[in-house]
């Protein structure tokens, strides 16, 4: 069997993983002792916490992994995080392309989920196999003409972020996959001839979504891949010892890799992480004004809570659908447009989408389900208004807590500087891998991707 890496270099791998953070520190209205901003901001955060406090909203170091939310069928190891960290950005998977003289190894799960966008497309709509390009942060992307648009993979919804994805029991805006949370006693609706069957492994959203992802966009996983690229075989011998040689090798243990991975991608180093550990100038006035309007009068909290500010909820709150005006695939007529009702097939969860995570939103400026809303004032507006954009959502599903909020202009400026600055951790380069065992380049690989990214082979 060839061996073209050391184990000494494997040692040095999985024996921790990287967390330097080059924050950029806010420039004005500091103060290093408490003010009444921070005493008002904690008095909202104990509140709507019912008095647990800051410690409810702590993210943990991504290298803690006691502290971090796991499958239980998926334990946490160095080995098992920097194996999928790898198998996450590596374009070599891409072995069953549908086209296969141009799209053999040019996307990875990583195309549609990259640092560089908050692990987001920073597009309206991410693109597999049959895109092109990158640009500077994905942006870039577009159509390969050779591909039919019939041929390329696209979602009919935004993209989701792979972050902060610990924190979720389920994925997707529809939350179909995963086995446990709000999907326990779903199993009648695991068609066996759809990607949701995988939640028969019984794994939590993550690992599921991974799994499935694998498969969908045709990528291989398997002793030949490992064969191949030998650093892969150590790993998945590492990782997943006490597995049969016959089935280590796989896509359901590539996916618990690559979702053991996602599961350390924690926005742990966002300037309101910091102030939760006690730096009283890690935000602005501004920015904690708004974090007292986030636990307070603006109601966020009431959907929005956890170390993640997400929740298991959906809520159908009338945001537009992706109208397939530039976009493929989608329509508003499309099944997916029904949320959790699109999973279910329950009437009542029409139009519910599951409430997400908050941090890093400015990296990806699409926001809503459809991704029709292109900054993050728009959306703190439109909640603020609670007018309905969707003529299709009947108002008696609409959310409770979509009412008017009477935020003034001043108040809505400080939300969303705690929103899109607050919440932005700026250094999530520290969760790619520094090179992949294919030696290609990531997050694609097509021709102009490797032109966009310095990486020309």
């Amino acid at each position: 069997m060839r061996r073209h890496f050391s184990w000494g270099l494997i040692v040095l791998m999985v024996g921790a993983l990287s967390i330097q953070s080059c924050r950029k520190d806010p420039v004005e209205e500091i103060s290093s002792t408490p003010t009444d901003y921070d005493k008002a901001l904690l008095n909202a955060i104990n509140a709507a916490t019912d008095g647990v406090g800051v410690d409810m909203l702590i993210l943990p170091e991504s290298n803690d992994f006691a502290s971090i939310p796991q499958d239980p069928l998926n334990p946490l190891s160095n080995a098992k995080v920097q194996l999928g960290k790898l198998l996450f950005h590596e374009t070599g998977l891409a072995k069953n392309p549908k086209l296969e003289d141009e799209g053999v190894g040019t996307y990875s799960c990583s195309s549609c989920h990259h640092a560089r966008a908050g692990f987001q497309a920073n597009m309206q709509q991410g693109i597999g196999e049959g895109g092109m390009g990158f640009g500077i942060a994905g942006e870039g992307r577009e159509l390969n003409p050779i591909y039919h648009v019939d041929s390329i993979d696209v979602q009919p919804l935004r993209t989701p972020s792979a972050m902060n994805g610990a924190y979720q029991k389920v994925m997707l805006w529809n939350g179909q996959f995963g086995a446990t949370g709000p999907n326990e006693g779903t199993e009648a609706l695991w068609d066996p001839a759809s990607p949701v069957w995988n939640n028969q492994f019984g794994h939590e959203g993550l690992e599921t979504q991974a799994i499935a992802g694998l498969s969908v966009h045709r990528m291989e996983v398997d002793e030949e891949i490992c064969q191949e690229f030998s650093l892969y075989e150590d790993l998945f011998d590492i990782a997943f010892s006490e597995w049969p040689e016959a089935t280590r090798y796989s896509v359901r243990t590539g996916g618990m890799a690559i979702g053991a991975y996602e599961r350390t991608i924690l926005s742990n180093k966002a300037p309101f992480q910091e102030w939760l550990r006690g730096d009283n100038g890690a935000m602005t006035n501004s920015e904690k004004r708004g974090a007292a309007l986030f636990f307070g009068k603006a109601e966020c909290s009431s959907c929005h809570n956890g170390p993640a500010l997400n929740s298991m909820t959906f809520y159908a709150l009338g945001m537009t659908d992706m109208d397939g005006n530039g976009t493929y695939g989608s329509s508003t007529d499309n099944t997916a447009n029904l949320g959790r009702g699109s999973f279910t097939g329950d009437a009542a969860d029409n139009y519910k989408f599951k409430t997400p995570q908050l941090y890093n939103m400015k990296d990806s400026p699409f926001f809503g389900h459809g991704g029709t809303y292109t900054s993050v004032r728009e959306v703190v507006e439109y909640k603020n208004a609670a007018v309905s954009d969707n003529g299709n959502v009947p108002s008696s599903q609409l959310a409770e807590g979509f009412h008017t909020l009477e935020l003034t202009d001043a108040e809505i400026t400080d939300l969303v500087n705690f929103l899109e600055n607050a919440l932005y951790d700026d250094d999530l380069l520290r969760y790619n891998p520094q090179e992949l065992p294919s030696g290609n380049c990531f997050p694609n690989a097509d021709p102009i991707s490797q032109i966009d990214q310095g990486c020309v082979q």
